[in-house]
């Protein structure tokens, strides 16, 4: 996995999440799987593995399309 694809692909997902007073934080990527933590008005909502799955993980498959995982911490 390119190192710079990797960081504009969670830039890309870092904005949106601000937009709803949230952020993310890149942690790891190793073996085709991205290691994250949410963060912000992420962290501890309800709804935030929805956002995971219907955001974070789309947005992400979609600009690495080698990525096997994504795993929030």
């Amino acid at each position: 996995m390119e190192n710079q694809v990797v960081l504009e692909a969670v830039e890309k997902v870092r904005q949106g999440l601000k937009t709803e007073g949230g952020d993310i934080d890149l942690i790891n990527y190793k073996d085709d799987i991205i290691y994250v933590k949410l963060k912000g008005s992420c962290d501890g909502c309800p709804m935030a593995g929805l956002t995971v799955k219907n955001w974070v993980e789309k947005t992400l498959f979609e600009s690495i399309p080698s990525l096997k995982e994504v795993k929030v911490m």
